[in-house]
């Protein structure tokens, strides 16, 4: 089979998650496990979100709304934007892979940044165009450069804001900057604008996708309900660009491709704001906790306006993600990202947090 399969496939790696709970559990024999890999929300969903899936639950012998009809309505009204300018996936990695089956041919080009969310330079390698990529400023997106770096082959400039894993944020000149000097060269491919984390992004000069969209620019951003929400298991996210782009997207989209319960779960959960306000508030003190605990035993980080901290373990980070698996704690290690002595942890519960502080000392 290997001469039917498309020579980009052969060289492709898979997305490597963030290891289960019950994995650790099974082959460490440990009773408890925590897991501050993935960025979710350890407070978990909001109650109104439980309450709407469960009373979906007898539903699920139906096929689900292939246009999510009430979700699509909400979200709509929530950013003032048509409602076929909206487009749902299963979670937005799918958004992002209908992305590059839609637009990217093997002559085009993308542009992303080195160290930011390897699923862009996946999009990419599985259309088998070229993937360029810029390295980081103070690791974070260096946007001048990107925009430097566009040519009439590029198709899409790929920018997660904030960052994953760094945490960082490109601000709203560092934007208005970035378009501005492609508009002076005439240049227009798709920025697409990962917005994964931006609920917990309260600084003053952060920018909103949603602006530059709305000034008429060739912008896409995405938004997910895996983190703050505390939906990740359900797997529903949502991109939003003009119309003519949604319709291209839709074409081949998969039927049925978000759940019923998701979307139940999603609709409710976008009702409770005093939910998302404590989630919120619960990342900013501990962060806090987090920085100080990791200056006392002398582990650089990088300040982080999201759910997770990069930390700078000095060794290997592979090294340490296994001894703290042995502790029963799921870290994430960096390699993949070309940062190899570092960790990404989430900020999790205060007890969740006191417990890594602890066993990273002694493992250190």
């Amino acid at each position: 089979m290997k001469n039917f399969v498309r020579k980009n496939i052969l060289n492709f790696q898979p997305y490597i998650p963030g290891k289960p709970i019950d994995d650790v559990r099974r082959e460490f024999n440990l009773k408890r496990v925590i897991k501050i890999a993935s960025n979710e929300n350890p407070l978990g969903p909001s109650p109104k979100a439980v309450h709407a899936i469960k009373r979906m639950i007898n539903k699920i012998h139906i096929y689900p709304d292939g246009y999510c009809f009430e979700l699509r309505k909400k979200i709509a009204e929530v950013y003032n934007v048509a409602e076929n300018q909206i487009i749902f996936g299963n979670g937005t990695d799918e958004i992002i892979e209908l992305i590059g089956k839609t637009f990217l041919n093997p002559e085009d080009e993308i542009i992303i940044s080195e160290h930011a969310f390897i699923r862009y330079k996946m999009a990419g390698d599985l259309m088998g165009c070229k993937v360029i990529e810029v390295p980081m400023k103070n690791l974070k997106h260096d946007l001048d450069a990107m925009a430097t770096a566009v040519t009439t082959k590029t198709k899409i400039v790929f920018i997660c804001n904030p960052n994953n894993p760094t945490g960082t944020y490109n601000t709203k000149k560092e934007f208005e900057n970035y378009f501005s000097k492609l508009l002076a060269a005439r240049r227009s491919p798709l920025t697409f604008i990962d917005e994964a984390y931006s609920e917990y992004a309260d600084e003053k000069d952060y920018p909103l996708g949603l602006d530059y969209l709305k000034k008429g620019l060739n912008v896409m951003f995405s938004r997910t309900f895996s983190k703050i929400y505390g939906l990740a298991g359900l797997r529903i996210g949502y991109g939003i660009a003009s119309a003519e782009i949604i319709s291209y997207l839709e074409r081949i989209r998969p039927p049925f491709n978000v759940s019923s319960v998701a979307q139940a779960g999603a609709v409710a959960a976008l009702d409770d704001r005093q939910h998302i306000k404590k989630s919120k508030e619960l990342v900013s003190h501990e962060k806090k906790y987090l920085y100080e605990e990791l200056e006392k035993i002398g582990l650089e980080y990088i300040p982080s306006v999201a759910n997770f901290i990069l930390i700078n373990v000095k060794q290997n980070g592979q090294i340490i993600f296994e001894k703290l698996l042995r502790k029963g704690i799921i870290v994430r290690a960096m390699g993949e990202y070309g940062l190899k002595n570092y960790i990404r942890v989430t900020v999790g519960t205060p007890s969740e947090n006191r417990k890594f502080i602890k066993e990273v000392t002694k493992v250190i």
